[in-house]
């Protein structure tokens, strides 16, 4: 009698089992047709970034600091949000296509590095209404600036890649005009 209550339960829990391979095999057929389908598109832009935190208008603000950033030949601890434009040249009267926001902080104790986490949000041509978005360590003297593209919105969503920059001018108030070129990879 025992033996066959068992037979039921054994065809139901074989039939659930069965059930969740094909739906797991199912669900990795489906991706692995969907990524089949997808294009994807390599974006290459090149711009510049005028970071102003000097001055009465400026584009970049300290908001945070340690007790100790002062005292601190790097300004180690210090964090300022920004809002800086993004233009076609280098020069202050160059076209503006968008802006870049968000924040960075200092966090070199014996040397300039920021960690930057900003968007890059395009207000100009195709790429009108997209962003994306720059997370990375920024090794500020250094030139050829490596930076991972980790996302982005619009023509961008999905992005991945990265930015190279370069400081084309620099002055002793801390403002700063760097050029970017950044590589991006998206789908369609």
């Amino acid at each position: 009698m025992a033996t066959q209550n068992l037979i039921p339960l054994l065809i139901i829990l074989v039939s659930a089992i069965l059930a969740c391979v094909e739906a797991q095999t199912s669900d990795q057929t489906s991706w692995a047709k969907r990524n089949e389908t997808e294009k994807e598109v390599i974006t290459t832009l090149q711009f510049y970034f005028h970071d102003v935190v000097s001055g009465p208008n400026p584009t970049a603000i300290r908001i945070a600091q340690a007790a100790s950033t002062n005292a601190s030949s790097y300004l180690f601890g210090a964090l300022w949000m920004i809002d800086d434009p993004l233009t076609v040249g280098p020069g202050p009267s160059s076209k503006l296509i968008g802006r870049a926001r968000g924040l960075y902080g200092s966090v070199g104790q014996t040397d300039w590095g920021l960690i930057m986490a900003l968007s890059y949000v395009f207000t100009d041509g195709i790429y009108d209404g997209s962003s994306f978005s720059l997370l990375g360590f920024n090794p500020v003297m250094k030139s050829g600036r490596e930076m991972a593209v980790v996302g982005g919105t619009g023509l961008f969503r999905l992005a991945r890649g990265y930015a190279i920059a370069n400081t084309y001018q620099a002055n002793a108030n801390g403002d700063a005009i760097v050029g970017y070129n950044v590589t991006i990879v998206t789908y369609v």
